[in-house]
C-alpha cells in the first residue's frame, strides 16, 4: 500500500493530503486519509495588480511548506506531487516560489494549466458518486480561477468531455470589485457582470445540456454548505456529498455576499482567512447556479470535501506502481477537453 502526498498551491490556499492508496485489480483505487489540512497563505495577493507574488504571501507560504514538510517526515511520505495553479502561472517572479519548494521539500513544483487542474478537480470530486447519477459537471471556484469540467464516471475511471478554466475567482472578485464593507449594490452588480461576462466562453466550451448532476468542490462551495446547513463548526463529514437546492444555494450566496465582515468571521464554520473573500466566491456560485439552472436543468447542488487533492494523490499512487497516467486524448474515441 503506497503512501503518497498531495499539495495544491492555488490562489487563496495551500492544502496537503498524506494518503495510503491500494490500487486494485480492475484499476480503482482506494484512498485512506493519513492527513488533511489545508492554510491561508494568499498566495495570489495582488498578483493582478502587480504581476508579482508578494513578499508577505511568499513568507506565509515558507511557513506552510515547512509544516508541511515536517508532516511528511513524520508520516514517512516519500512520494509528493506538489501542484500550483493560477497565482504562480501569472507571476513575474515565480521562481522565488519554484526556488523555496527545492530548497523546503526538495521537489519541483509544477505548474499546472487550467485545464489540468480541471481534470484532476474532477477525477478527485466524482470517485464516490454513483455512475448513474451522470454525466457530471464539476465546478471548482478558486481563488483566481474557476475550472468547469464535464465527463463520466463508471466507478474505475473518470472520463473527461470538455472542460474550461476561466480568469474569476473568489479573490480576483474581491480585489477588483467589492471594496466596501459590505460591498454596496453596485459593486456587487458589476462583479456579477463581469463574471457572467467571464463565465460565458467556458459554458460555450463545457456543453452542459445533457449533465444530470451539478458537483461543487474546494473551499467556496465547502464554506457555503457549511453556512446552509447551519453548522455550528465546520464539520467535513456533514458537508461531503451533502445536497443543496439551488434557492437554498442562492438565498446563502446573497447572505454571504450581503454581510459585513465581523458578521463573516463571527460564522462558527468560517476559516478567518476566508471571511474576506468569501463573499465573492458566493457570488461567482451564484452565477453558476443560476447558469446551470438555465442550460442545464439542474436543480440542486452536491459538495464533495474530495477535489484536486485526491486527484494528485491518485496519480501520485499510479506513477508510484509503474501504470502508465493517462492523459485526454489518448484514447482514439475520448474527445479532447478545452482549455484556456
Amino acid at each position: 500500500m503506497p503512501r503518497v502526498a498531495a499539495i495544491d498551491c492555488g490562489t487563496n490556499s495551500i492544502r496537503l493530503l498524506v494518503a495510503d492508496v491500494t490500487v486494485r485489480e480492475d484499476g480503482s483505487q482506494w484512498l485512506r486519509d493519513v492527513h488533511r489540512e489545508m492554510r491561508i497563505n494568499r498566495l495570489g495577493q495582488g498578483v493582478d495588480a502587480t504581476r508579482r507574488l508578494a513578499p508577505e504571501s511568499l513568507a506565509r507560504t515558507r511557513e506552510a511548506l515547512l509544516a508541511y514538510g515536517e508532516m511528511l517526515r513524520r508520516t514517512s511520505t516519500t512520494t509528493v506531487r506538489l501542484c500550483a495553479t493560477s497565482a504562480t502561472r501569472d507571476a513575474e517572479n515565480r521562481e522565488e516560489f519554484f526556488g523555496m519548494v527545492r530548497e523546503i521539500l526538495g521537489i519541483e513544483a509544477e505548474v499546472i494549466t487550467g485545464d489540468e487542474e480541471a481534470r484532476l478537480s474532477f477525477a478527485g470530486a466524482v470517485a464516490d458518486l454513483d455512475p448513474d447519477e451522470g454525466p457530471f459537471v464539476v465546478a471548482d471556484v478558486g481563488g483566481g480561477s474557476t475550472e468547469l469540467v464535464s465527463g463520466t464516471w463508471d466507478a474505475v475511471a473518470a472520463e473527461v468531455a470538455a472542460a474550461y478554466s476561466s480568469n474569476v475567482g473568489c479573490v480576483r472578485v474581491a480585489e477588483k470589485f467589492l471594496h466596501d464593507d459590505p460591498p454596496t449594490a453596485e459593486q456587487v452588480r458589476e462583479a456579477e457582470e463581469f463574471t457572467r461576462a467571464t463565465l460565458a466562453p467556458a459554458f460555450d466550451a463545457v456543453d452542459v445540456e445533457s449533465i444530470q448532476t451539478w458537483v461543487a468542490v474546494a473551499g467556496t462551495a465547502t464554506t457555503i454548505a457549511a453556512v446552509a446547513l447551519e453548522l455550528r463548526t465546520y464539520d467535513p463529514e456533514r458537508i461531503h456529498l451533502a445536497r443543496l437546492g439551488l434557492d437554498d444555494v442562492r438565498a446563502t450566496c446573497r447572505r454571504l455576499e450581503a454581510m459585513p465582515r465581523s458578521e463573516r468571521a463571527a460564522l462558527g464554520p468560517m476559516h478567518p482567512g476566508r471571511v474576506d473573500v468569501i463573499g465573492a466566491g458566493a457570488l461567482v456560485v451564484r452565477v453558476l447556479a443560476d447558469e446551470l439552472a438555465e442550460r442545464a436543468g439542474v436543480t440542486e447542488l452536491v459538495i464533495s470535501e474530495h477535489d484536486i487533492l485526491d486527484g494528485i494523490a491518485r496519480e501520485c499512487a499510479l506513477a508510484q506502481s509503474g501504470a502508465p497516467r493517462r492523459r485526454r486524448g489518448e484514447d482514439d474515441d475520448r474527445p479532447d477537453a478545452d482549455g484556456a
